[in-house]
Protein backbone atom coordinates (compact mmCIF):
# COMPACT_ATOMS: atom_id res chain seq x y z
CA UNK A 1 0.00 0.00 0.00
CA UNK A 2 1.14 3.59 -1.16
CA UNK A 3 0.46 6.62 0.70
CA UNK A 4 -1.21 7.59 -2.38
CA UNK A 5 -4.13 5.34 -1.26
CA UNK A 6 -4.59 6.98 2.06
CA UNK A 7 -4.77 10.48 0.24
CA UNK A 8 -7.09 9.32 -2.36
CA UNK A 9 -9.54 7.71 0.50
CA UNK A 10 -8.57 10.78 3.24
CA UNK A 11 -9.31 13.93 0.16
CA UNK A 12 -7.52 16.88 -1.01
CA UNK A 13 -8.31 18.96 2.14
CA UNK A 14 -5.23 21.27 3.31
CA UNK A 15 -5.09 23.98 5.75
CA UNK A 16 -1.70 26.26 6.08
CA UNK A 17 -0.37 29.03 7.10
CA UNK A 18 2.18 31.31 6.56
CA UNK A 19 5.23 31.41 9.10
CA UNK A 20 4.45 35.19 10.09
CA UNK A 21 0.91 34.60 10.76
CA UNK A 22 -0.25 35.10 14.52
CA UNK A 23 0.27 31.81 16.66
CA UNK A 24 -3.10 32.66 18.39
CA UNK A 25 -4.93 33.06 14.86
CA UNK A 26 -3.14 29.39 13.71
CA UNK A 27 -4.48 28.02 16.99
CA UNK A 28 -8.07 29.03 16.02
CA UNK A 29 -7.59 27.41 13.18
CA UNK A 30 -7.02 24.36 14.13
CA UNK A 31 -9.94 24.56 16.50
CA UNK A 32 -12.45 26.12 14.21
CA UNK A 33 -11.56 22.48 12.11
CA UNK A 34 -10.54 20.38 14.96
CA UNK A 35 -7.18 19.29 13.15
CA UNK A 36 -4.17 18.57 14.77
CA UNK A 37 -1.46 20.45 12.32
CA UNK A 38 -0.92 23.08 9.87
CA UNK A 39 1.31 23.76 7.07
CA UNK A 40 3.76 26.62 7.18
CA UNK A 41 4.07 27.95 3.51
CA UNK A 42 6.17 30.71 2.34
CA UNK A 43 6.43 31.67 -0.99
CA UNK A 44 4.67 28.41 -2.38
CA UNK A 45 6.62 26.18 -0.73
CA UNK A 46 6.85 23.69 2.26
CA UNK A 47 8.95 25.74 5.10
CA UNK A 48 7.56 24.11 8.28
CA UNK A 49 4.51 22.10 10.21
CA UNK A 50 2.92 23.50 13.39
CA UNK A 51 0.85 20.53 15.16
CA UNK A 52 -0.09 20.40 18.81
CA UNK A 53 3.22 19.19 20.10
CA UNK A 54 4.78 22.70 19.11
CA UNK A 55 1.95 24.26 20.07
CA UNK A 56 2.18 22.86 23.46
CA UNK A 57 5.96 23.28 23.89
CA UNK A 58 5.74 26.81 23.24
CA UNK A 59 2.60 27.60 25.77
CA UNK A 60 4.73 25.87 28.60
CA UNK A 61 8.01 28.14 27.32
CA UNK A 62 5.96 31.30 27.13
CA UNK A 63 4.15 31.24 30.36
CA UNK A 64 0.79 30.91 28.59
CA UNK A 65 0.92 33.97 26.73
CA UNK A 66 1.13 34.10 22.70
CA UNK A 67 -0.68 36.97 22.07
CA UNK A 68 2.45 38.83 19.85
CA UNK A 69 3.89 35.18 18.97
CA UNK A 70 4.16 34.26 15.09
CA UNK A 71 4.09 30.45 13.86
CA UNK A 72 7.44 30.84 12.81
CA UNK A 73 8.58 30.85 16.19
CA UNK A 74 7.10 27.56 17.27
CA UNK A 75 7.03 25.91 13.93
CA UNK A 76 9.39 22.82 13.13
CA UNK A 77 11.02 24.17 10.65
CA UNK A 78 12.46 20.73 9.51
CA UNK A 79 9.47 18.18 9.32
CA UNK A 80 9.56 14.80 8.19
CA UNK A 81 7.58 14.38 4.66
CA UNK A 82 7.21 11.51 2.08
CA UNK A 83 5.80 10.89 -1.81
CA UNK A 84 2.88 9.60 -2.57
CA UNK A 85 5.25 6.32 -3.81
CA UNK A 86 6.17 5.89 -0.27
CA UNK A 87 5.65 2.37 0.84
CA UNK A 88 2.91 2.39 3.97
CA UNK A 89 5.89 0.08 6.09
CA UNK A 90 8.64 2.62 5.68
CA UNK A 91 6.24 5.65 6.71
CA UNK A 92 4.99 4.22 9.67
CA UNK A 93 8.63 2.92 10.18
CA UNK A 94 9.57 6.83 9.85
CA UNK A 95 6.91 8.35 11.76
CA UNK A 96 7.26 6.21 14.74
CA UNK A 97 11.37 6.81 14.79
CA UNK A 98 10.95 10.77 14.75
CA UNK A 99 7.51 10.24 16.92
CA UNK A 100 5.75 12.23 13.68
CA UNK A 101 2.08 12.51 13.96
CA UNK A 102 1.65 14.18 10.86
CA UNK A 103 3.83 13.88 7.84
CA UNK A 104 3.29 16.19 4.77
CA UNK A 105 3.22 14.60 1.34
CA UNK A 106 5.52 16.27 -1.25
CA UNK A 107 5.81 15.51 -5.08
CA UNK A 108 8.90 17.20 -5.64
CA UNK A 109 8.31 20.72 -4.38
CA UNK A 110 4.51 20.61 -4.49
CA UNK A 111 2.63 19.90 -1.49
CA UNK A 112 -0.01 17.04 -1.99
CA UNK A 113 -1.35 16.72 1.05
CA UNK A 114 -0.96 15.53 4.76
CA UNK A 115 -1.45 12.45 6.50
CA UNK A 116 -1.68 11.70 10.37
CA UNK A 117 -0.40 8.61 12.40
CA UNK A 118 -4.17 8.27 12.43
CA UNK A 119 -4.57 7.50 8.43
CA UNK A 120 -2.00 5.28 8.84
CA UNK A 121 -3.28 3.42 11.61
CA UNK A 122 -6.78 3.24 9.87
CA UNK A 123 -5.06 1.90 6.44
CA UNK A 124 -3.05 -0.94 7.72
CA UNK A 125 -6.62 -1.75 9.73
CA UNK A 126 -8.37 -1.56 6.85
CA UNK A 127 -6.11 -3.22 5.18
CA UNK A 128 -5.68 -6.23 7.79
CA UNK A 129 -9.80 -6.59 7.70
CA UNK A 130 -10.22 -7.22 4.21
CA UNK A 131 -7.29 -9.39 4.00
CA UNK A 132 -8.98 -11.51 7.05
CA UNK A 133 -12.41 -11.21 4.89
CA UNK A 134 -10.53 -12.56 1.87
CA UNK A 135 -9.16 -15.47 3.58
CA UNK A 136 -12.31 -16.28 5.69
CA UNK A 137 -14.03 -16.65 2.00
CA UNK A 138 -11.44 -18.92 0.62
CA UNK A 139 -11.64 -21.16 3.90
CA UNK A 140 -15.28 -21.12 3.93
CA UNK A 141 -15.28 -21.86 -0.27
CA UNK A 142 -12.54 -24.55 0.16
CA UNK A 143 -13.51 -27.80 -1.56
CA UNK A 144 -15.23 -30.75 0.17
CA UNK A 145 -12.96 -33.57 0.06
CA UNK A 146 -9.86 -31.83 -0.77
CA UNK A 147 -7.53 -30.66 2.06
CA UNK A 148 -4.49 -28.30 1.98
CA UNK A 149 -1.13 -30.36 0.89
CA UNK A 150 0.50 -29.85 4.36
CA UNK A 151 -2.34 -30.13 6.41
CA UNK A 152 -1.88 -32.40 9.44
CA UNK A 153 -3.69 -35.78 9.04
CA UNK A 154 -5.76 -36.78 11.63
Amino acid sequence: MKVSDILRIKGGTLYTVTPDELLLNALKLMVDRDIGSLVVMEHGELIGMLTVRELTQVLVKMGGVVDKTIVRTAMDDSPLTCTTETDMDEVRRMMLERHARYMPVMNKKMLMGVISFHDVARAVVDSQNFENKMLKAYIHDWPEGQEPADAPKL
